[in-house]
Formats: C-alpha cells, structure tokens, sequence
C-alpha cells in the first residue's frame, strides 16, 4: 500500500487519511471504500487546509493521490447531494467548496500525480486532472458525467477538462457521460501512462521518488510557466522569480558537481 512505512498525519476528517515517507513522497489517500471512495461535504472542505499543511512541509517534494480498496473516487457522495440540490443557496456553497478544493490541488506548489485504479468518476475525476500527472492502472474507467444527473458544473473545473484534453473530447466525455477505459483515456489525453494490473503503485513511487530527486527549483519553476502557459498568462513573469533566485541557490553548482564527479545529485 502507498502509505505503508511512512508517517501518517492526522487529518481530522473521516474518509481521508495522510502520511509523508523519508523519500519526499507524500500520499493522500481518499479511504471510503465501502462507498467507492466517494467525497463528502466535509472532504471536500478539508482539502484545501491539507494541501496547505503539505505544502507547508520541508520534507514534502512529491504528492501523490490515490483512492483505496482498489477504486479512485466514485466522485460526490450521491445521497448528499439529493440535499444539497434541495436549496439553490447550498448548492451553489456546495460547488464553490469543490472548486476551492480543485483550485487548492491545482495550485499546489510541488509536482502531483494522481494514481488511478478502478473507477475514477465525476469529482473523482476533476480531482486526477487538477493533478500535475495521472497515472492508471489498466482496468481503470474514467468519465465526468453530470450530464447524467442534470447537474451543471462550474466553469473553473470545465475550462481545465479542455485545456487537458481539448474541446471536442472534452464535449465527448460531457456530452455522453460514458465511462472510458484507460487506454481510451490516454488517447485523450486524459491520463498520462497506462500501467499494466498490479504495477501500478510500484509504478507511481518510482516515479515519484525520481521526481523528488530531481532540483526542486528546476521542477517549480517549469511547473509555474506551463501553468501560465495553459491558462494564457504571463510565462516570463512566472520564471523570473525562480531565474533570480536560481543565480544564488546551490541546485546549479550541486547539479553540475554531481555531473562531473559521476554521482547522483542531493538536491
């Protein structure tokens, strides 16, 4: 299991548990198996504070969110929902609490890969592509399906579907609210590495212990331009912080080092 060997940190709310390892690897684990990791009201909420907490964290190089029990995240926990829409003011709270949660993962300041398997549905799935990365197992099925509901979804989670995949599969996924399989998904553009049954999370700490041995610097400052990048800002304002504070940093000097003398860089 991802968090095994690693420290847990308290979360205060049920249904998401937290633990950072030795290696840089941090995991949040969506854990309501019983319900298909669906998210509650209170998940949602407590989500941003945990991106923050890790965020926060020196020992934090690397995030990755997975699901247990062998599922991603059904997405929202239906039966809140059927109170939720029963007043216009609560569901409008509701939708700004989960785009909070998206715009939190979005903006987190370190690389995020999110570890597909099973199903990988609705909020589930607007969760995995507010991530850096997604990986999934090849039994995976993803699909964002409100269409199915009558729900509407906000704008901010819409607009990051067609930046990921572009507008004629992003109307594809909406339009039909079908489920897609894996491999279907990377056609889209939707996950990034489909992986074999059974390798996955051996697959998702090796990338992510690559990741956490590369230059923070190097990987923050590429992070921020692509970002700006994709939503039509400022590229060169987004590296210049990262360009002046590169000339006084030790990333270059130890990188170069580590080169020359044949070694592993410590970063």
């Amino acid at each position: 299991m991802l968090t095994d060997g690693r420290a847990e940190i308290a979360t205060d709310v049920e249904g998401l548990r937290l633990a950072v390892g030795s290696d840089g690897v941090a995991v949040l684990l969506i854990d309501r198996p019983a319900k298909r990791n669906a998210l509650t009201l209170d998940m949602w909420r407590a989500l941003p504070g945990l991106f923050a907490e890790l965020a926060a964290d020196p020992r934090v190089r690397v995030l990755l969110l997975a699901g247990a029990g062998g599922t991603f995240s059904a997405g929202a926990d239906i039966g809140e929902l059927r109170h939720v829409y029963g007043d216009p003011q609560a569901a409008d709270a509701y939708h700004a609490t989960n785009v909070a949660a998206e715009e939190a993962l979005a903006a987190f300041p370190r690389p995020t890969i999110a570890v597909i398997a099973g199903a990988c549905v609705g909020g589930g799935c607007q969760l995995a592509a507010a991530c850096d990365l997604r990986l999934a197992e090849s039994g995976a099925r993803l699909g964002i399906t409100p269409a199915k509901l009558g729900v509407v979804y906000p704008a901010v989670p819409t607009a990051r579907l067609v930046r990921l995949v572009g507008p004629a599969r992003a109307k594809y996924l909406l339009f039909t609210a079908d489920l897609v399989d894996a491999a279907q998904a990377a056609g889209f553009g939707l996950v990034d590495e489909v992986v074999p049954a059974g390798e996955l999370e051996h697959r998702a700490l090796t990338m992510a212990r690559t990741i956490a041995g590369r230059s923070p610097q190097t990987l923050g400052a590429a992070k921020d331009v692509i970002d700006a990048v994709a939503v039509g800002d400022d590229p060169q304002r987004a590296v210049e912080p990262w360009e002046r504070a590169s000339r006084h940093a030790p990333d270059v000097r130890e990188g170069l080092a580590a080169f020359l003398e044949r070694r592993a860089p410590v970063f």
